[in-house]
């Protein structure tokens, strides 16, 4: 199924509006060529015919019927390049006969040789009228058609005298042949010349459009990057309009570059901010956790308010120094700190996470499904630890009791997949192309029974990033599944 036009390239658009213009063109003038030749052909046959039926008469009429010299005494030829075409009828409507003997109700060709006309053929040129334009008739017969015209003589005769009109059709068939042989080889040409000039006229474009498939490749949402990818100067020049094209396009990408080392700068300063923060408040939490602790072991007695006032104190410093970590972690991983590379056998770890998880959560119900074989990949052990770690705290944290969730652990190509999944309420919709951004909460459709800071799933992502994966999550009410695809090697 040929394509529509626009769905064309400019190339091909361009040679068919070039060749469709051209071709146009060409028959054009070769028609007001045929037409006009046409023309002429037909008056000039129209006054031989009008020489040829003078000089018949003449010679028909001649003192003492003496033919002139020259005359063969045969069928005459007469002015024309064409056959001729000679009748004589009487008044009675007999043919008449030259002073020769010769009968004139022949044709002859350019050989001089000559040919009979019947009698339905002489019925049919008596029936010219006298002093009429000419008249095309067609004699059939191998004879052709003929413009014939007619004279009555002095003598009460009907000279009939025509002129083959092969001539003009023959050439007239040779000037469409030659029209249309010439738009067919000069569309040819032009197609073939054109291909080349408008290759060459939009390789600058094409040189274009390279450096931006250049720029749409490189990885410009995170990290320090240099886009050193231009289009070359002699393809900028403004004079032309791809160089217009080209010009816009540099300058668009020095802005963009601008803006991303902009970006950078800002992010780099809000990481070192958040790193310098956290490694700050390490200090003071953990003195107020110890204060707290020391305050539980005064032998005298505290009031009651006073101890609860205590506790709490010592609770929320333990949250605060765990999101002061996680907060941390997040900075090293954004700053590229290199991890560890070791293996790890995924399948123990995942036994530990969930052994961990039931015991902080036994109303849920917790399940593994691990291949025969352990499972190992090169990486840090502690990261995937916590990795495995938050994401059962994610099902802990956001399904209800007596929620089924299973971890699994299976090789997948090059690749190893770890999955959580569960049959809880699932992830709304809104949230799920944001939940693995930081500080991204779960709303009321999934209960929560404990505080959540938000980073949980980030550091899943970080996590798994840094060690050359990704992320993904499908969910529905009654099937979410948190994944990771780690490289196995």
């Amino acid at each position: 199924m040929p394509h529509p036009v626009s769905r064309w390239t400019l190339r091909t658009k361009l040679l068919a509006s070039v060749l469709s213009l051209l071709a146009l063109t060409m028959l054009a003038v070769g028609a007001l060529t045929l037409v006009f030749t046409q023309q002429y052909l037909e008056r000039q046959l129209a006054a031989d015919l009008q020489t040829s039926l003078t000089r018949v008469d003449d010679r028909r009429g001649g003192d003492a019927r003496v033919p002139p010299a020259g005359f063969p005494g045969a069928p005459f030829r007469t002015p024309g390049s064409g056959d001729t075409l000679v009748l004589e009828l009487t008044s009675t409507g007999a043919v008449a006969v030259d002073v020769l003997g010769v009968a004139v109700n022949s044709v002859v060709d350019q050989r001089g040789r000559y040919t009979v006309l019947t009698d339905a053929q002489i019925a049919t040129l008596s029936q010219v009228a006298v002093g009429s334009a000419p008249v095309r008739i067609d004699l059939g017969d191998g004879i052709g058609t003929y413009l014939v015209t007619s004279r009555a003589l002095s003598t009460g005769d009907l000279l009939v005298v025509g002129l083959s009109t092969a001539p003009v059709e023959e050439l007239t068939e040779r000037l469409v042949a030659v029209v249309a042989g010439g738009t067919a080889v000069g569309l040819a040409l032009v197609a073939f010349g054109g291909t080349i000039v408008i290759r060459r006229s939009l390789a600058p474009l094409d040189r274009v459009a390279a450096t931006a498939r250049g720029v749409s490749r490189l990885k410009l949402d995170s990290g320090d990057v240099a886009l050193a990818v231009r289009v070359p100067e002699a393809d900028a020049d403004e004079r032309t309009e791809v160089g217009q094209v080209a010009h816009a396009i540099n300058t668009m990408l020095d802005n963009v570059e601008s803006a991303l080392q902009a970006r950078q700068e800002s992010e780099t300063q809000v990481r070192q901010f958040v790193a310098d923060a956290s490694h700050e408040l390490r200090t003071p939490l953990a003195s107020i956790r110890g204060y707290a602790e020391l305050t539980r072991r005064e032998r005298e007695p505290v009031p009651e308010n006073v101890t609860h006032a205590i506790s709490r104190v010592e609770s929320e410093a333990l949250r605060m120094q765990e999101l002061v970590e996680d907060l941390l972690l997040l900075a090293r991983l954004d700053a590229g700190r290199p991890l560890e590379r070791e293996p790890v056998d995924l399948s123990l770890l995942a036994v530990n996470a969930v052994s961990d998880a039931h015991a902080a959560s036994p109303d849920h119900a917790w399940e593994l499904d691990l291949p025969a074989e352990p499972v190992e990949v090169p990486g840090d052990r502690a990261r995937l630890h916590q990795l495995l770690a938050n994401l059962l705290a994610n099902a802990r944290t956001h399904t209800p009791p007596g929620t089924k969730v299973v971890t699994r652990v299976r090789p997948e190509g090059g690749h190893v997949r770890v999955s959580v999944s569960d049959d809880g309420p699932g992830v709304p919709e809104p949230l799920q192309a944001s939940v693995f951004e930081r500080f991204t909460r779960g709303d009321d459709a999934r209960t929560r029974a404990g505080g959540s800071t938000g980073l949980g799933l980030s550091i899943v992502a970080a996590v798994g990033q840094a060690h050359g994966g990704r992320v993904e999550l499908a969910s529905r009410p009654g099937d979410t599944t948190f994944s990771v695809l780690l490289p196995s090697g």
